[in-house]
């Protein structure tokens, strides 16, 4: 990603299996052999299930009590609220778009280490995602309402990994990562972002941090110098700030 916001800077980071590894993306094809059209349509041993709202489609999912993965779309409150139920859940990805407003039944979710949360454009309060006692893996994408991390605070010392990130068409606007001083992650992914304030070097205070996957989103003299106080931390633009891309 580069300053002025074109956007094309982060498909370099998508190919890399370092960043696969981090991000705990899926067997696609198995996610796709997995996709029924109806809730009523998975099979009762099923542990992986796929599913798209149309319309009441999801009805009868929160009954899945089987179900460790689930990558849903198109998710309302109705829907939401049905997945909520589903207290064996270990990894939820919820795609494009979720349109539910509230997310506290997450909380009901005591073993989930996985939830990706793309483009929830009613969502105006993220602090329910802090009540998540496995969760280790947090991507949230295409924020509408979020410009600031303070909420993120009581997940200082549990996330292993984070994400607040744009999406190919929109970027994600944060103010700083001040907020984030001393948390506890190996991995920060903060592709399509705009940070306002250009301040790297709060990130140089979190010890366990050794990879930073992230736009291009300060100048080249911010990237040298957190890499002066953190060369442990591998991140693409320490070395390759002037690379052309597509080139």
């Amino acid at each position: 990603m580069t300053e002025d916001g074109s956007g094309q800077d982060d498909d370099l980071s998508l190919v890399d299996p370092v960043n696969a590894r981090l991000r705990r993306l899926p067997d696609w094809n198995a996610v796709r052999a997995a996709h029924v059209a109806r809730a009523a349509d998975i099979a009762p041993d099923a542990t992986l299930a796929s599913l798209t709202r149309e319309k009441a489609s999801y009805r009868g999912i929160g009954a899945q009590r089987q179900l460790t993965t689930l990558f849903a779309a198109a998710v309302d409150q109705a829907y939401l609220d049905e997945i909520c139920e589903l207290e064996a859940l270990d990894y939820l990805w919820l795609g494009w778009p979720v349109t539910a407003r509230d997310l506290s039944g997450l909380a009901k979710l005591e073993r989930l280490s996985f939830l990706k949360l793309d483009s929830p454009r009613n969502v105006t309060d993220f602090a329910p995602l802090t009540r998540l006692p496995a969760l280790t893996h947090l991507f949230v994408e295409n924020a509408k309402h979020m410009d600031g991390l303070e909420w993120l605070a009581p997940l200082r010392d549990q996330l292993a990994v984070l994400g607040i990130e744009g999406s190919l068409w929109t970027m994600q606007k944060l103010a700083s990562l001040a907020p984030l001083a001393g948390f506890g992650f190996e991995a920060l992914c903060l592709t399509s972002v705009r940070l306002v304030d250009k301040e790297l070097t709060p990130l140089a205070s979190c010890p366990e941090l050794r990879h930073l996957i992230c736009a291009r989103f300060a100048p080249k003299a911010r990237f040298e110098e957190l890499k002066a106080l953190r060369p442990d931390i591998a991140c693409l633009w320490f070395d390759n700030y002037d690379l052309a891309i597509g080139a």
